[in-house]
């Protein structure tokens, strides 16, 4: 049984491909990666951040706890107050989305009834953020990211 011996043609080969295979994926997936990513959160960080724990303290001052909940279609959010009293406030707003992607981000409207607002959301498995923006009754604003979970049925 006679084989033929690996030539140096043969191995510069092997390695060229091989390494055009790593840089191919590693290019495509650097592609998506920055395609993807929907940006800034905030235009100069320096700015928001000398203004995040004067907002902390008023917020945490209100005391809210925020409580979602998802099922046959319909965004529920709890909004309690230290007490557990439900809390209505005089505006509440933000994206509904994913973390990952801005593909499926929406801007819900919200009804209150018995102490919760709700609204229509068609969401599928997996997790969701609501990037909440409300006002208290006195004007206080609230900014929350409340993560949803959608289990699968």
């Amino acid at each position: 049984m006679s084989s033929k011996p690996i030539t140096g043609r043969q191995v510069f080969f092997f390695v060229s491909g091989a390494f055009a295979i790593v840089i191919g994926v590693n290019l495509t997936m650097a592609y998506y990666a920055v395609s993807t990513f929907p940006g800034l959160e905030v235009k100069n960080s320096y700015v928001a951040s000398q203004q995040f724990n004067d907002k902390l303290k008023t917020q945490l001052a209100l005391g809210w706890t925020v409580v979602p909940t998802y099922a046959d279609g319909v965004l529920e959010i709890a909004i309690t107050d230290e007490a557990g009293t439900p809390v209505e406030a005089q505006q509440i707003s933000g994206i509904l989305g994913r973390a990952t992607h801005d593909r499926a981000d929406t801007l819900p409207s919200f009804t209150y009834a018995n102490g919760v607002f709700s609204t229509p959301a068609e969401l599928d498995v997996g997790n969701w953020n609501f990037r909440m923006q409300a006002v208290s009754v006195d004007g206080t604003p609230f900014e929350q990211r409340v993560v949803i979970h959608v289990k699968a049925k």
